[in-house]
């Protein structure tokens, strides 16, 4: 299946609740968001301010009247940020990339949409590489990031924990510039 009428349009903050609900969902039932606890209202609002202050996009895709994916019109289906990879200037030219699918939505093409949506956005804002750090059990994700032409650089074993155990980081990263 892939992404019909899904609009594609920057986040507002009336859009935090929702985007609420998907990093908690993803939190509590993945290793993709190495915290334990569920985060709220306040976190993700004041987590949008910084990016966007920043001048970094938040993207969100919302069901358009006619989607046939099971969401109602307007609800907002999954959204994609990149911000800083680290915050020294040196390393200005770089992003990296985080997007989150709302359950039941996952494998529609949603996640396509959006990267390309943040892939034109980096270079329009001049950026030459784009970093993805992926848990190193999601295999959904790596094939999604190969298939957009990233490349893991990097395998860090253990490096994080999760509901108390060890989880590996890969990195992945794509040369935005022609």
């Amino acid at each position: 299946m892939t992404a019909t009428d899904v609009i594609l349009r920057q986040a507002m903050e009336s859009d935090a609740p929702a985007l609420l609900d998907i990093f908690n969902d993803v939190l509590l039932h993945s290793d993709a968001i190495w915290l334990d606890e569920p985060v709220d209202i306040e976190d993700r609002l004041a987590w949008m301010r910084t990016r966007q202050a920043a001048g970094f996009p938040i993207v969100v895709a919302v069901a358009g009247p006619t989607y046939e994916g099971g969401g109602q019109q307007g609800q907002v289906l999954g959204y994609a940020s990149y911000g800083h990879f680290r915050a020294l200037a040196g390393y200005d030219v770089t992003v990296e990339s985080s997007i989150h699918i709302r359950d039941g939505h996952r494998g529609q093409g949603i996640g396509q949409l959006l990267l390309d949506s943040l892939i034109e956005r980096a270079r329009a804002a001049g950026k030459a590489v784009m970093v993805a750090g992926i848990d190193g059990a999601n295999r959904g994700s790596v094939r999604f990031h190969e298939r957009n032409g990233f490349r893991e650089v990097a395998r860090m074993p253990g490096i994080g924990r999760k509901r108390g155990r060890p989880v590996d980081l890969l990195l992945f990263q794509r040369e935005l510039q022609p």
